[in-house]
């Protein structure tokens, strides 16, 4: 079953801006919420707009589904969508809603990791085509030795008794104005909640080590130069057991000797002398699954643009290709031997050095201009 478009879901147009869309996802929660809404369906709905909205509050996420749609983020599961550019702020203000008071934020929560950017170059071919490619990303990642416990294997880890585990330490402040209570985070753990007295020896307590992994890459087929790819949970590691984040694969596609792309079509510019351009000819022309044959007419001007049907680039969202285009170039000699000098000047004589009707036109339109 296909999955609904996500400003679907969220009922604002694909130019929404991003007030809009979370607007509208505001609205869309507090009606949906399960323990708002006991309606049957209506928990099923509020995970989808939680999907669409990760998607559609995140810039690259929404710049990655307008120009794939759903394709961009097959590996996620249902459901399966984090907050995104969706802040902890938000959250706080939705579920006060429901529930009055604040919405805590532990210090020692778990946290996503920060997500990386790589720049990859590719060739011309494997733009049109699709790659697989594999690249070394230096990235952080849970400690091998300590499996991110920050303690060397075996020894005691205890909690905190400063903060007894939350991270955070209250303080009560005596003021004229009355007592003033605030909370900051635990200065003996940093905000862990544990505390141990030998750390690792791998990681020096950080519970991640820095390592350069490879990645492996599915280039799609028809990928434009600028265009970029995610791949989920293959960026830094997050902290107190929060998941990775992404690795964001920025393409760039070098230039091609021959061909140059505009959309989906190719365009190639093909040279041809004067006597093929005056009698025709059937001439190669290099495409990018190798060359094929092009019939020349009589009489092709310079300039004339032929279309090779289905030759282009395939459309990355889809099935469909574009089409190669054919610029001819009617080449002058530079060099005229003595005999070819003659023949020119006889041809002359026997009225080809005459304009064609319609360019007498346009030249009669010239002098008029200028008088």
């Amino acid at each position: 079953m296909a999955k609904e478009d996500y400003y679907d879901v969220l009922g604002v147009p694909r130019g929404a801006s991003a007030d809009e869309i979370k607007r509208a996802y505001r609205k869309l929660a507090r009606e949906l919420h399960p323990d708002v809404n006991k309606e049957p369906g209506a928990e099923e709905r509020f995970k989808t707009i939680n999907e669409a909205y990760s998607v559609l509050s995140d810039p690259e996420r929404r710049q990655q589904y307008d120009q794939f749609g759903h394709a961009a983020f097959d590996d996620i599961p249902p459901g399966g969508f984090d907050f995104g550019g969706f802040g902890f702020d938000d959250l706080g203000d939705i579920f006060s809603e429901f529930f009055g008071g604040g919405f805590g934020r532990p210090s020692n929560r778990p946290q996503r990791g920060a997500d990386l950017r790589y720049e990859l170059t590719i060739e011309f071919e494997e733009a049109a085509f699709g790659a697989e490619k594999e690249i070394s990303v230096p990235r952080t990642e849970i400690c091998s030795h300590c499996h991110g416990n920050q303690a060397e294997p075996g020894t005691p880890i205890t909690t905190c008794p400063d903060c007894h585990g939350s991270g955070q330490v209250r303080y009560v402040q005596q003021t004229p104005l009355g007592q003033f209570t605030s909370t900051r985070t635990c200065s003996r753990c940093r905000g862990e909640g544990k505390t141990f007295d030998t750390p690792c020896s791998v990681c020096h307590g950080s519970g991640t080590e820095r390592r350069m992994t490879t990645v492996s890459v599915t280039i799609p087929a028809g990928i434009d130069n600028g265009q970029s790819l995610r791949l989920r949970g293959r960026g830094e590691a997050g902290q107190r057991g929060g998941p990775p984040g992404d690795l964001l694969i920025l393409v760039r596609i070098k230039p091609h000797d021959v061909f140059r792309r505009e959309g989906r079509n190719v365009v190639v510019e093909v040279p041809i002398s004067f006597v093929q351009a005056s009698l025709g000819d059937e001439i190669k022309v290099p495409t990018l699954e190798g060359s094929v044959n092009l019939r020349i007419p009589e009489g092709t001007q310079s300039g004339r643009i032929f279309r090779l049907r289905n030759k282009g680039i395939r459309d990355v969202r889809g099935p469909g290709r574009g089409d190669q285009l054919v610029k001819i170039r009617v080449v002058t000699p530079e060099k005229l031997t003595p005999r070819q000098k003659e023949l020119l000047r006889e041809f002359a004589k026997a009225g080809g050095a005459d304009l064609p009707e319609e360019s007498k036109g346009f030249f009669e339109r010239v002098k008029d201009a200028l008088r």
